[in-house]
């Protein structure tokens, strides 16, 4: 399945490793070397693989790779909750599908539609308002929203391992971006609380805007109309649209961001690629080739052969989410 286009917070604490311990939470092994070279290498001012900072850009896919996406996206649990919420003021909707199988707890034949079907209860309930109206909406739900396995807040359902990496690139002098198949509106009011990445440094999926002047107030209008989707080969296209930089260290963990991986680690110069597969049932879940959430099958071959590290959460991380410490 294609990405969905489109609080208790974090404490600072988890975003910051410890000095003279980077990436405390993961195992000492050789996938934790492998990054750890790779910082040193680009960072050694003299050095035959060093890369100034203007140029140390690095991306992120966020669904999976930095939080949780499993049952179903986090997006698209937010899309199902506003159709629950927003079902008693408009009854037409039980006649029609996709929205009238999400009513009736159906949830894969509202999706049998496949992307038609997903953008249709996208324009349901994520458009016809201001973009301040809707960030509104998307903090109001994630202060609210719990994840049906672990009962806590979505936000607190982020990698800790990921965390640390990220602040370990930043302390390194990367400047780091979120590149995602998910909405870019969606992710916006959060991902500085949560990850330490500002708003304007997030890449994603894209609906039509319309400025507009209603009663003397200036807004700008969400459509139904996409714009952009960032997935897939609109990864690149994405970076260099919103970046105007190639990266040299991108990190992925499905199908939908192998083009990403592949692009980067494309050209001369030291370049690195990270997949992180799920193979954790216990701490979180278990699943690449066949899932229909966060596919990974075409990446993990061609990580094999390009040397991309691929990052096992059970044997490369102690832990998985913070409050797992």
């Amino acid at each position: 399945m294609r990405r969905l286009p489109f609080l208790p917070i974090v404490s600072a604490l988890f975003l910051v490793p410890c000095a003279g311990q980077p990436l405390s939470s993961w195992n000492d092994n050789a996938a934790k070397k492998s990054i750890v070279d790779f910082v040193a290498r680009v960072t050694k001012e003299g050095g035959p693989d060093f890369v100034a900072k203007s140029d140390r850009i690095a991306v992120f896919d966020n669904d999976g790779t930095l939080w949780t996406e499993q049952p179903v996206y986090v997006q698209l649990a937010f899309i199902l909750d506003r159709i629950r919420e927003q079902a008693p003021s408009h009854p037409e909707w039980k006649q029609k599908d996709p929205i009238k199988s999400v009513l009736e707890g159906n949830l894969k034949a509202a999706l049998a539609g496949g992307d038609k079907a997903i953008l249709e209860l996208f324009a349901a309930t994520s458009t016809g308002m201001t973009t301040e109206e809707y960030g509104g909406i998307v903090k109001a739900w994630l202060a609210t929203a719990r994840h049906p396995r672990f009962k806590k807040p979505y936000t607190e359902l982020v990698y800790q391992p990921m965390l640390e990496l990220i602040s370990y690139l930043k302390e390194a002098g990367f400047k780091v971006y979120i590149v995602s198949g998910g909405g870019i509106e969606f992710m916006r009011p959060w991902t500085e609380r949560v990850y330490g990445i500002p708003p304007e440094q997030v890449v994603g999926s894209t609906v039509k805007v319309k400025y507009d002047v209603s009663g003397g107030h200036p807004a700008l209008l969400r459509l139904p109309e996409i714009d952009f989707i960032d997935d897939k080969a609109g990864k690149p296209v994405g970076i260099h649209r919103f970046i105007g930089r190639k990266p040299i260290f991108a990190a992925g963990n499905s199908d939908g961001d192998r083009e990403m991986i592949e692009w980067t680690t494309a050209g001369n110069g030291a370049r690195f690629g990270l997949i992180v597969r799920h193979t954790d049932g216990d701490r979180e879940w278990a699943y690449d080739r066949q899932s229909a959430i966060g596919r990974l099958d075409k990446a993990l071959d061609q990580a094999a052969q390009k040397k991309w590290l691929v990052v096992d959460m059970k044997r490369d991380w102690k832990i998985v989410f913070p409050f797992q410490k």
